[in-house]
This record gives structure tokens, C-alpha cells and sequence, in this order.
């Protein structure tokens, strides 16, 4: 029988390192293509990463059927290698978050990401009966993607782990400086904190100072060396070649990925393919990058020394 990561367990191996948030991979009549998506996860996991966040933002969740969904984590599950994670994403509304958790279970991951909820807006109360019910439903640890309709206040996160033993971290995309230092402040080691911005190697120095070294990394799945690489560098606080990889890479791509909404997925979908590792196209309503983009990305993909 296989050991299960207890929630404490994965609370101590997100503490510190780099996180990869795999692609999915669509073939070209956009089907699921798990024969790819299992050479994907294994290209991947050969590098010194704490584990990988299956059917993220960037893995199209909200695009997969539910029998693709399972399918993904069972892939990740078996591809898993020693002393690496697999965390399986949750969403939608309560009912539906809750059998994609459980499924997750099922399928032997180490964890669950739970995104924020379908198209609702929505209150602090909610959102606590909400996650509450989540945590509820399965004994794997809970991380909460702090972002979009689902930005929680330091009141509602300590209630949350006063409450739920599982609920161990907040992959936060949203960069409110202020509130996030006082959740930490109120948390202290109770709670994990993972840097969740969109690029979020841009953000790795400002988190650093404020004690959040763990980032997921977007870029690690088309130039993963040069995500290290630069990992390093932040962790090191080697001014030079962070300033280099901001100058030459980051900040340009940056400034891609922002032209159309959605981009954020887009943009390293093109990636993957610019090097020689294409996970097909991104499903509608997300749209891919135009031709003279995706020159824009090969260009700057270039002046990297990988």
C-alpha cells in the first residue's frame, strides 16, 4: 500500500523550492493525449522541483471533462517520482469542488489545490463555508488559490485553520502586499505561503523578503533550466543575473503575455512548442498567440542561454 502524504507532511515539503504546474496535452482534433501528457510530466519531473500541480490555471481545468480530469491525475500518480509531490486541483461551486477532491483522493495524490469558485461573486462568509466544506470532505492537504473571486481576508484565513487541521496553505496570485504580511504575521507557521502571481519569478524577490521562498514557476515548462537557474539566483540574491534574466527574458515576456486576457496560459503553450515540446493548442474561450506573437516568443526564447 502506498504511503499518504498527511497534510502536516505536505505543509513541511512546501516550505521551500520551485513548482511546476504541467501543461495538459491536447492532440491536434483537441482531445486529451495522455501519451504526451505522461512524456510532458516525465521531461518535467527530472528536475530538482518539489513537486507538480496537475490540471492547474495552466493545465485548463476548467476546459477538462471530468473522465480527463481523473485521467490526469492517475497519469501524474504513476509518473510521480521519489521525494516529489502531486497536487490535484479542485473547483467550481461547493458540490462540484467537493467530488473533484475526492477524486483526487482516490487517484492517490498528495494534495489538492483548490481554485477559486465558478463565475460567482462572492463573501468572506461564503467563502469559509465554502473552503470549510472542501476540507471537510477529504484528509489530503488543502492549498487555496488565493486569486480572483476567491481573495480572502487574514480574519477568514485564521478561522479557516482554526477550524480545518487540513487547510495548510495559500498560493496567493493576488500581490496585496499589506494583507499578506498580516496573515502571515497572524499565522505564523500554521500556514504556507506559496508565490502565486502570474509569472511569478518577477514577484520572487519581493515574496523572498517577506520569508515566501516557494513559487510555481509558468515558464519552467518550456525553459526549465533557465527557471532554475534563475530559482538559484533569487534564493542566492545574485543582483546580476536576476537583473540579466528580467532585462533579456522576463520583463519582455511579461509584457507579451499581458496583451490579451488569457495569455497567461496561451503564452506558455507556445512556449512548450517554440521548444520542440508542443502540448497542441489551447481550448476555447482562450485564444492562441498570433503568428507574429509567437516570433515575439521564439526571439526571446533565444537570447536565453539554455
Amino acid at each position: 500500500m502506498s504511503h499518504k502524504t498527511s497534510p502536516d507532511e505536505l505543509r513541511s515539503r512546501l516550505k521551500s523550492g520551485l513548482l511546476s504546474f504541467p501543461l495538459t496535452d491536447f492532440d491536434e482534433n483537441n482531445e486529451f493525449d495522455g501519451l504526451s501528457f505522461r512524456k510532458r510530466l516525465d521531461w518535467l519531473s527530472s528536475f530538482p522541483i518539489i513537486g507538480n500541480f496537475i490540471a492547474g490555471g495552466a493545465g485548463e481545468f476548467f476546459s477538462l471533462s471530468e473522465t480527463e480530469f481523473v485521467s490526469t491525475i492517475k497519469i501524474a500518480v504513476e509518473a510521480r517520482r521519489q521525494g516529489q509531490i502531486v497536487i490535484g486541483s479542485s473547483g467550481f461551486g461547493t458540490h462540484k469542488a467537493i467530488n473533484y477532491a475526492q477524486e483526487v483522493e482516490r487517484a492517490g495524490a498528495d494534495g489538492i489545490l483548490l481554485l477559486p469558485p465558478y463565475l460567482t461573486e462572492t463573501s468572506q462568509q461564503g467563502l469559509l463555508d465554502h473552503i470549510g466544506a472542501v476540507c471537510n470532505s477529504t484528509k489530503l492537504g488543502i492549498i487555496v488559490y488565493n486569486r480572483a473571486n476567491c481573495r480572502l481576508n487574514t480574519d477568514t484565513v485564521i478561522r479557516l485553520a482554526e477550524r480545518h487541521d487540513n487547510f495548510i496553505a495559500i498560493k496567493d496570485g493576488v500581490g496585496d502586499i499589506e494583507e499578506l504580511l498580516r496573515m502571515k504575521t497572524q499565522a505564523g507557521e500554521r500556514i504556507v505561503f506559496i508565490n502565486g502571481m502570474p509569472t511569478a519569478e518577477i514577484y520572487a524577490q519581493a515574496y523572498l523578503g517577506m520569508g515566501v521562498p516557494t513559487y510555481s514557476s509558468a515558464i519552467f515548462n518550456f525553459i526549465p533550466e533557465a527557471a532554475i537557474s534563475f530559482y538559484k539566483a533569487v534564493m542566492d540574491q545574485n543582483e546580476e543575473n536576476i537583473r540579466n534574466f528580467l532585462t533579456k527574458f522576463l520583463l519582455p515576456y511579461s509584457k507579451l503575455r499581458g496583451r490579451q486576457p488569457g495569455y497567461a496560459i496561451s503564452i506558455v503553450k507556445a512556449g512548450a512548442r517554440a521548444v520542440g515540446r508542443s502540448a497542441g493548442k489551447v481550448r476555447s474561450p482562450l485564444s492562441d498567440l498570433t503568428n507574429s506573437e509567437y516570433e515575439e516568443l521564439q526571439s526571446l526564447i533565444l537570447k536565453i542561454n539554455i
